[in-house]
């Protein structure tokens, strides 16, 4: 399958080296080729240039946003949260009819760490991008969980623990539901329901950050008993 990646961070390269790995066609998107090929230091978050890790992953390429939204049979937004709005609509006309997979957080960083939310309670980054996309099938899932986890559940617990979809089309949730299974082995998935219980799952970051720094490692998840 042809798989779109708008987003070169950790997470983005996750699920772009996994999905490869699997016989997939993927393409990650940025938003200047040349400038991200171009970076020589690591990121933020220590990550090495993306330039570095692409030469490890031949079979992946680099291309702008529209490149790789338009190459994607399903496109995966692995972007900041605060730049997907205005990314999106900007390759709308790419991604009409598709399935975009929002595993993006609308975090702020803007007065350090730990970020806050930009959006909560009665809307989500999630919504406001369906809102912009309405011919996208937008669902979101993967968010409540480290990047490594997203790829690879069974690296925690045997994989043990829950993944949610939120989203407005029962078809594309099921599409989905059927992706992280099979391309990534999630054993276990909870239909939140239409797009607006994506507030819940965004909101879980606040806690997951400081779970994350109590425990001072990201490799945990959320698993639902009842």
């Amino acid at each position: 399958m042809n798989i779109g990646i708008l987003g070169t961070g950790i997470v983005g390269r996750s699920h772009a080296a996994k999905l490869s790995a699997l016989g997939h066609q993927a393409r990650c998107g940025t938003r200047d080729v040349a400038r991200t090929l171009a970076v020589d230091k690591p990121d933020a978050m220590g990550n090495p240039p993306f330039s570095g890790w692409l030469r490890e992953h031949s079979g992946i390429k680099l291309v702008t946003f529209a490149e790789a939204a338009a190459h994607g049979d399903v496109v995966i937004n692995a972007l900041h949260g605060q730049a997907a709005v205005e990314v999106l609509k900007k390759i709308a006309s790419s991604l009409d009819g598709k399935i975009l997979m929002d595993i993006t957080n609308p975090l702020d960083f803007s007065k350090g760490m730990p970020p806050s939310l930009f959006v909560s309670n009665t809307d989500s980054l999630a919504e406001q991008i369906q809102r912009a996309l309405p011919g996208t099938k937008v669902v979101k899932t993967l968010n409540t969980t480290n990047a490594l986890i997203q790829v690879d559940p069974h690296r925690l617990a045997g994989g043990d623990h829950h993944a949610f979809v939120s989203g407005n089309g029962a078809a594309a949730k099921a599409r989905v539901i059927q992706y992280l299974k099979e391309w990534y082995g999630w054993e276990k998935v909870i239909d939140l329901g239409d797009i607006t219980t994506a507030r819940g799952a965004e909101m879980v970051l606040p806690l997951w950050l400081r779970l994350w720094g109590a425990l001072q490692i990201p490799l945990f998840n959320f698993k639902i008993v009842r």
